[in-house]
């Protein structure tokens, strides 16, 4: 074998489950590359370097490992950093563009995220996991749940994810309001939604529903302020990203009792600390980033990491990750 045909080293990395193996036919690699499998997560650099100095090819799932311009220089030896989804915030893209790591991405399906948007906001305003609890400890009807029919959904962000989950809101018979930095409210009407400031989303809505792109601008986009607008029985609901919300001040509000709750996927600092009070708060739902951890998702995320792989291998282009960073 020549340098460019010789065996592999592959990292699969961040497999929580243990399922990458099973979710895509690795044995077209037979032969061609040696796979390590890694279910823990790291992120102190040093340990990073260290667990992938040795490997050629390494495949991240999503933003949980940061590939950072320090990570990618100790990395001689990387060649392809294979990516989950389209796009990677946690990629340095310009570091690995002047190393020569070819960054390859994959296609992303958006309504797993709005499903669970959807499995958030039902489980909180009908109080089911509670409920749940309370008949495995032999009780029977322990809370009175709220109705959302004819209640007002605030979709913060009427992107793709955004007009997804008013779609359903309507269906339940919600009145559907949003907002967002540059919304159009000709736009939102199309969709059956009412363009409203951000003050009246906070202030009007019985739920929330954050659907933003991270960036400079979003970053803390709902903070102390937004937060004490809204009513005392209104739930908020963050499937996006944990940096928008200001921490810090929705724990706040939380335990003082201010609003009904928050149903939570994603969070400012993943896997969420073990001290942290959104894991034992009674009014957090907090789920941990599963919004697209669903088996169609990991089968085309997986499925077509090994056809970059593959396509790498042979010199042929593989679909390239958006050099932005940003959220699909």
């Amino acid at each position: 074998m020549t340098s460019n045909q010789a065996v592999k080293k592959i990292a699969i990395l961040d497999d929580y489950q243990g399922v990458a193996l099973e979710m895509a036919d690795w044995s077209v690699l037979d032969g061609r590359a040696e796979i390590t499998v890694f279910r823990d997560n790291l992120v102190e650099p040093h340990a990073l370097i260290e667990r992938l100095k040795d490997f050629d090819i390494v495949c991240v799932m999503r933003e949980r490992a940061p590939m950072t311009r320090q990570v990618l220089e100790a990395l001689p030896k990387l060649k392809l950093l294979a990516s989950n989804s389209s796009k990677n915030a946690s990629i340095d893209m310009q570091a690995a563009s002047e190393l020569g790591i070819t960054v390859s991405g994959t296609e992303y399906l958006s309504y797993g995220t709005t499903e669970m948007a959807w499995g958030l906001i039902l489980s909180g305003i009908r109080r089911i996991p509670q409920e749940i609890a309370a008949v495995r400890s032999g009780k029977w009807q322990h809370t009175v749940g709220q109705d959302i029919h004819g209640r007002t959904l605030g979709i913060l962000g009427l992107g793709n994810f955004g007009k997804a989950v008013a779609k359903v809101g309507a269906a339940f018979g919600m009145h559907v309001i949003a907002w967002s930095q540059n919304l159009d409210p000709a736009h939102a009407a199309e969709h059956g939604v009412e363009a409203v400031s951000k003050n009246e989303l906070f202030e009007r809505s019985d739920v929330i529903s954050i659907h933003m792109v991270l960036s400079d601008r979003s970053r803390g986009i709902v903070g102390k302020a937004e937060l004490e607008r809204m009513k005392p029985n209104a739930w908020l609901i963050n499937t996006s990203r944990g940096p928008l919300v200001d921490e810090a001040a929705l724990a706040e509000v939380l335990q003082a009792g201010k609003i009904g709750g928050a149903g939570l996927d994603t969070y400012s600092q993943e896997p969420l600390p073990e001290d942290h009070p959104f894991r034992t708060l009674p009014n957090v739902l907090a789920m941990p980033h599963l919004g697209y951890v669903t088996e169609d998702t990991y089968r085309l995320f997986y499925g077509q990491t090994v056809e970059n792989i593959i396509a790498w291998l042979d010199g042929n282009p593989v679909r390239l990750s958006n050099p932005t960073g940003a959220r699909p």
